[in-house]
């Protein structure tokens, strides 16, 4: 079992920033993502499991390790990435990895620094000072250190936030390495379209409670509303019948607009309505309801 947690609460005094989380992850080799709004318990949860704060009520395992009573053995065997790391600006890439790792058996050997730094491709800043990195090199350093003393597990703190498009497409392809590699991933990210393209399952906290566990495709099921769909036709047709299945809404350019709540069956009506017509379909467009419409939904901002 790599996390198993039951009737976890923490409180500080009369706010209770967890309240009972029941959570068990058995897998290796995935990527969990952890969504929730501000205050949601998300970071107290995260440095529960990694030994930081102690809970108030209830039993946690990491790697079959207790973090409050064995915090030293579970850390040698846990990887951490924070949201914002304090580096020290005046070291080199490579001295800052040697330092870091002498905290572990083995992480400061050259093998070990020298496959971290080709896994976040930062080889070529081997001998750069830090203070001259970039964000997103930054962000990739920190990873680094997280690799050096390989470990079972990463726990990541929103590993992309501030970076843009290209660093944050750097820093995916390492965490899907990681997990082809067999290790489990936990990233607590704010970014829904980051969670809904990496993560094998997903677990949304609000009001320091589980509020949806379950892969993408289960959370998306759960959407309420409507699909739209987007029909571009030559051919003279009706549009309000086109599609028994939808609604149509009208035009978006050459585009006729339509929602229905069944796209599956919108699209096998169309099929039939363009046969029984002559008309052609030239371009069509569907949008169904994203994570992100789950996610605001089950916190209740939508």
């Amino acid at each position: 079992m790599v996390i198993d947690v039951r009737g976890l609460t923490k409180s500080y005094g009369a706010v209770h920033a967890v309240r009972g989380i029941d959570l068990s992850i058995a897998a290796t080799g995935q990527i969990i993502g952890l969504l929730g709004p501000n205050g949601a318990g998300k970071t107290t949860f995260v440095e529960i499991l990694e030994g930081l704060r102690t809970a108030t009520a209830g039993t946690v395992s990491v790697l079959g390790l207790d973090p409050a009573r064995a915090s030293g053995a579970l850390r040698a065997r846990i990887g951490v990435q924070l949201q914002t790391t304090a580096f020290m600006q005046d070291l080199t890439v490579t001295e800052t990895l040697k330092l870091y790792g002498s905290l572990y058996p083995g992480g400061s050997s050259v093998s070990r620094i020298v496959a971290a730094l080709e896994r976040v491709d930062l080889v070529d800043k081997a001998k750069a000072m830090v203070r001259g990195l970039s964000g997103g090199q930054r962000q990739r350093l920190a990873l680094a250190m997280a690799m050096l003393h390989d470990p079972d597990l990463y726990i990541l703190d929103e590993p992309t936030s501030g970076l843009d498009p290209v660093a944050r497409r750097q820093i995916h392809d390492i965490l899907l390495s990681l997990k082809q590699d067999g290790r489990t991933v936990l990233i607590s990210s704010h970014y829904l379209d980051e969670i809904e393209a990496l993560a094998d399952r997903v677990i949304i906290l609000a009001a320091g409670q589980i509020v949806a566990d379950g892969t993408p495709l289960d959370l998306l099921a759960r959407a309420a509303g409507a699909s739209t769909l987007w029909l571009e036709i030559s051919g003279t047709i009706d549009p309000s019948r086109l599609v028994p299945q939808a609604t149509f809404e009208g035009r978006d350019g050459s585009l006729f607009r339509y929602r229905t709540v069944d796209p599956t069956a919108a699209i096998v009506g169309l099929a039939d309505s363009l046969r029984a017509s002559g008309a052609r379909l030239d371009d069509l467009r569907l949008k169904r309801p994203s994570l992100e419409d789950v996610y605001l939904q089950l916190v209740g901002v939508a």
